[in-house]
């Protein structure tokens, strides 16, 4: 049995992308005077009568010089594919998360009940996009933001592959990837997403979108009251929290009137009705860390996976020569 060089390499390169998986612990230290979010969902109306949600028109006003701004001709391909991701010229949309709209407005029946959902970055404890970003340029701040460093992002899009809820988003054209955009095998460009205003939080102030709420129903404060009112406010509307436990736990805690169970599968179904694909769930999400430590512990066998890939590989190669 001959093994081709192409084949070998091939396999050798597989066995070689899980031997270098980060090895993160699955669990953060997170403590009790971080900050944290509510969101209440008995509370938003979806801010009937507006023509746009105060949250998400609050937030575009006020981060809108934060937004990617692409120079035309750097908007190419991403080498050697034959596409880019390029929302410029749909900054209008609300529908959903771009790099032009960090958070937006899910309405969904529930039965007899309409549930609004404000949805953004979850912010999570022990954030897997920060821990497998291959440049290092997502953080997770000890008052509770995760953040993307746009100075430093080459748009890999490995923070949205790992992300439960598939949060940042990708605009070409802009970065540093840009300078060395066509001999560069990965990257893209920069991802963007909601990073709780940090530079407010800083100063003393409420995020945009939690400041605009005229319901009050997002609220910001220390990680503990938070997670004390969610389970209040669970225990008085005889209802669910979502957030506290998914993907590890995360800074952000639903509370609804509504088992999410039901409110998932009344996203999953109007999602199919719509024939959209780009829906976020109120899903059981998995710890992504524990999902990538178990892919790392295999590296300790990558080169036999490796070889024995690349000999299977070359028999099946042969087998069908022989049949033409």
């Amino acid at each position: 049995m001959n093994i081709s060089r192409r084949t070998f390499i091939a396999g050798s390169a597989a066995a070689g992308a899980l031997s270098i998986l980060p090895r993160g612990a699955a669990q953060a230290a997170i403590k009790g005077d971080s900050y944290a979010t509510l969101i209440d969902l008995h509370k938003c109306d979806g801010c009937v009568g507006k023509s746009e949600p105060l949250c998400v028109a609050s937030c575009r006003q006020g981060r809108k010089n934060d937004f990617p701004k692409p120079a035309k001709e750097q908007l190419k391909d991403y080498w050697p594919q034959k596409k880019h991701e390029d929302w410029s010229g749909k900054k209008h949309l609300t529908s959903r998360l771009t790099p032009y709209n960090w958070i937006f407005l899910q309405q969904v029946k529930v039965g007899e009940q309409t549930i609004s959902i404000p949805r953004r970055c979850m912010h999570c404890d022990n954030p897997p996009c920060a821990k497998l970003c291959p440049f290092g340029v997502k953080h997770k701040t000890p008052e509770g933001p995760v953040y993307i460093d746009h100075s430093l992002c080459f748009g890999g899009a490995k923070c949205r592959t790992v992300c439960p809820w598939s949060v940042p988003q990708r605009q070409a054209g802009v970065g540093i990837y840009t300078l060395w955009q066509k001999y560069l095998p990965v990257g893209g460009g920069v991802m963007y997403k909601c990073d709780l205003c940090r530079d407010r939080l800083s100063q003393g102030m409420s995020p945009h979108c939690i400041e605009s709420c005229p319901q009050k129903a997002m609220l910001i404060g220390q990680r503990d009251a938070i997670v004390a009112k969610a389970k209040e406010l669970r225990q008085l509307y005889n209802g669910d929290i979502y957030g506290m436990g998914e993907n590890g736990g995360t800074s952000t805690v639903y509370v609804s009137p509504v088992p999410f169970a039901e409110i998932d599968k009344a996203l999953e179904a109007q999602a199919q009705r719509r024939n959209t694909k780009n829906t976020m769930h109120l899903h059981h999400a998995d710890n992504m860390l524990e999902k990538q430590n178990t892919l790392a512990a295999l590296s300790l066998f990558s080169p036999a996976i490796g070889a024995v890939a690349a000999i299977a590989l070359t028999s099946k190669d042969s087998a069908k020569g022989g049949k033409e």
